[in-house]
């Protein structure tokens, strides 16, 4: 069973305008990421209490924490950016939410290897720390991190060794980064997945198109998620803009063609959500 949920900050900052739409598509969880104008990380006590209450007074869940530990250089200061990590944590458990989702660092161009353990190290606190409160991280692929790459990502995942970090699959990231997201990366990656964001783009200029419509090969990526009985998140991260054929769409009404997009793959494989 495909559990749908989504960056609801894409619809609106609003934190009911956010409900709604999700609501009217049927989908109970949204990716925290933000509210308000303000990232996760930013709200207050005061703000993240609000938040929950109306979470649960209209039922919906906190899929994962969408943090951004992890994007900086990897040459600032990471003293700092850990406690923001350990504040990302304590917000999963408040929201009893079970990932909170990470990146591995920005690269210097073609120093991967020079960083390479620096970023290992780094990881494998962050993770000593989710494993401690009971949250699993998931790393997500993007471009000019250390993980941009089939190849990298698995490369992290095997050195940091531990169930407290799973991939986060994002076929996009991957087009962007020239990669065949499912022909090239998957293949690499299938036995970390534990988290999928749903989004397409084109290969040759990377502009983002609904579900199925680009390069990042959505049918092949459901194909093999059926096949191995996935279980699990579909994230709806569309990053559609109001152009072309789209000109004059508010940020809401692109929300639901992101997800009566993923709805129609889903039926075409004849996969069930919820």
């Amino acid at each position: 069973m495909i559990t749908l949920t989504g960056f609801a900050d894409e619809i609106s900052a609003d934190l009911e305008e956010q409900l709604d739409v999700l609501e009217s598509e049927d989908i109970r969880y949204l990716e925290l990421r933000g509210v308000w104008g303000k990232n996760v990380l930013h709200l207050t006590e005061e703000e993240t209490a609000k938040i929950k209450e109306r979470l649960t007074r209209r039922g919906f869940g906190v899929s994962s924490i969408g943090s951004p530990i992890g994007k900086i250089k990897i040459t600032d200061d990471f003293d700092s950016h850990f406690a923001d990590a350990e504040h990302a944590i304590r917000l999963a458990v408040f929201f009893q939410a079970k990932y909170v989702r990470i990146f591995s660092f920005y690269i210097p161009d073609g120093e991967h290897d020079r960083f390479r353990e620096e970023v290992f190290s780094r990881l494998k606190r962050l993770v000593q720390l989710a494993n401690d409160a009971g949250i699993v991280l998931l790393h997500e692929n993007e471009s000019r991190i250390y993980g941009d790459t089939g190849e990298r990502c698995r490369d992290i995942l095997e050195a940091v060794s531990s169930p407290g970090l799973r991939a986060a699959f994002d076929p996009v990231n991957f087009v962007q980064c020239k990669v065949k997201p499912v022909s090239e990366a998957y293949p690499l990656l299938a036995e970390y997945i534990s988290y999928i964001h749903v989004k397409d783009a084109l290969m040759d200029n990377g502009s983002v198109v609904p579900a199925g419509e680009g390069d990042g090969q959505t049918h092949l990526l459901l194909q093999e998620l059926k096949r191995t009985g996935y279980s699990g998140f579909m994230s709806l991260e569309p990053h559609l803009q109001a152009t072309g054929r789209y000109a004059g769409f508010s940020k809401p009404e692109l929300f639901v063609v992101a997800a009566k997009a993923i709805k129609r793959l889903l039926a075409e494989q004849e996969m069930k959500w919820n």
